[in-house]
């Protein structure tokens, strides 16, 4: 049963990242304001409140382990998250490195999700990669925040630039 649920929400997961990958693939051709940058980790924070029920509830331990291992992930999405000027405003600059980034992190997830499946109750491993998902959000979007506003500025400074 507990294997079940496990590959039930690897698929869901699967398909969650299928989804951010085409999400990603069309932001890219609109220009990038920092309301999208900021917003997606806020909406996820509300999946904290999952931690009210005892089901998810983790030890300590657990939550530093599940939030350094998302930290850690993070890197390699910061990495692959990049602004460029087009056309007078700031772009997400595609990168195909990201898909495959992210398909190798969700493959990742997916062999720790089943392996610890075996000795951490599944509620317990949910709130885990919760915040293992919500440790690798945050970092992320703050240096792609950071990274949009640098950009901007260069924009800006470019922008107005006196003409004689």
């Amino acid at each position: 049963m507990i294997y079940l649920v496990a590959i039930i929400s690897s698929i869901f997961a699967l398909g969650m990242a299928l989804v951010v990958l085409y999400i990603r693939t069309k932001s890219a051709k609109k220009p990038a304001t920092a309301k999208k940058i900021i917003l997606p980790p806020i909406f996820m924070s509300t999946g904290a409140l999952m931690f009210i029920h005892p089901m998810f509830r983790v030890t300590a331990v657990e939550f530093f382990e599940a939030l350094l291992v998302g930290m850690i992930f993070s890197i390699f999405l910061i990495k692959t998250s990049n602004f460029e000027i087009k056309e007078n405003d700031v772009y997400l600059k595609r990168s195909k490195a990201f898909a495959f980034i992210l398909i190798g992190l969700l493959i990742i997830r997916i062999i720790l999700k089943l392996y610890l499946s075996r000795t951490i109750d599944v509620g317990e491993l949910g709130g885990m990669f919760w915040i293992l998902a919500f440790g690798m959000i945050v970092p992320w979007r703050i240096a792609m925040f950071f990274s949009y506003k640098k950009v901007k500025a260069q924009l800006n400074t470019s922008t107005n630039i006196p003409t004689i």
